[in-house]
């Protein structure tokens, strides 16, 4: 090995070290010390007895109610992915489009959302929503409904404003995805005979895949594990796993069962990712 070759390798390790340093102290230790209280006992009072056991994981593979909550959580993340993907496609595909002078603005406020804490989205959302919010007035005056819709305190509510609160992370993936489109391949299929709807099926469609594939992932990670929106919105009356977690951990004290959830929670994320590697793996052999 070359003295250059060598010091290459040293300076490589010398950036990788510090940053896997930081890493191992503000991730591994946390997620480990996780994994170990999660197979201690506690009960209600608080009290957490120093063991080893699967008493938590038990107690949440043996009652239905966990299971449940479990699919609710799943389909949460089902739903609010699809919808989002619905709804910014047709966004990110004008800002790929748009010859407008105006399209770095246009980009921006697109995302611009992300500026804003979703906390304040959320009570945004409270307000728009609410028995005596916008819509609902709005609706009301129109003369389309005698009294207020329930939109909030429910999982209709909770759909709605993931679903605004998701949509910058998709756009931004599908901007990205959007790169490796290439006009001229629209052009060309059209000249051949192919009207709007082919040439998107058949062109754009499969082209953006990777970008759609990357936001699902995105968004139905960060909905699943999503505590704050759920909560204000729902009111209290939705739980998924996020939110049981929370309970567990600052209401009933349990925090062994907490963790448990925790990590049946990241479970799910990776079941998630290798659907994803796979999918994506697929479409890049295409």
């Amino acid at each position: 090995m070359s003295a250059k070759t060598r010091s290459a390798r040293l300076t490589v390790l010398g950036l990788t070290v510090p940053g896997l340093i930081g890493l191992a102290v503000s991730f591994v230790l946390p997620l480990a010390w996780l994994l170990r209280m999660s197979f201690n006992r506690g009960d209600s009072t608080g009290f957490i007895e120093e063991t080893f056991t699967l008493d938590s994981y038990a107690q949440f593979v043996g009652d239905s109610y966990y299971w449940d909550m479990a699919w609710e959580t799943t389909l949460l993340g089902l739903g609010v992915t699809a919808l989002t993907i619905l709804v910014s496609y047709p966004i990110a595909l004008f800002l790929v489009r748009t010859e407008s002078k105006f399209k770095g603005i246009l980009v921006a406020l697109a995302v611009a959302p992300l500026l804003t804490s979703s906390v304040v989205r959320t009570y945004g959302w409270l307000v728009l929503l609410g028995n005596q919010g916008v819509v609902n007035q709005a609706l009301m005056g129109a003369g389309l409904v005698d009294q207020p819709l329930a939109l909030i305190n429910n999982r209709l509510g909770v759909y709605i404003a993931l679903v605004e609160i998701m949509m910058p992370y998709m756009i931004l993936c599908l901007l990205a995805g959007f790169g490796r489109f290439n006009p001229e391949l629209e052009h060309a299929a059209q000249s051949l005979g192919a009207n709007r709807w082919r040439t998107f099926w058949r062109i754009v469609w499969p082209l953006s895949m990777p970008g759609v594939l990357t936001g699902a992932l995105l968004v139905f990670v960060l909905t699943i594990s999503s505590f704050v929106t759920p909560r204000l919105v729902g009111g209290g009356r939705v739980f998924y796993l996020a939110t049981e977690i929370y309970d567990q951990a600052t209401a009933t004290l349990n925090w062994p069962f907490a963790a448990a959830i925790a990590f049946i929670l990241l479970a799910l994320f990776a079941v998630v990712i290798v659907i994803y590697q796979r999918a994506l793996r697929r479409i890049e052999a295409q």
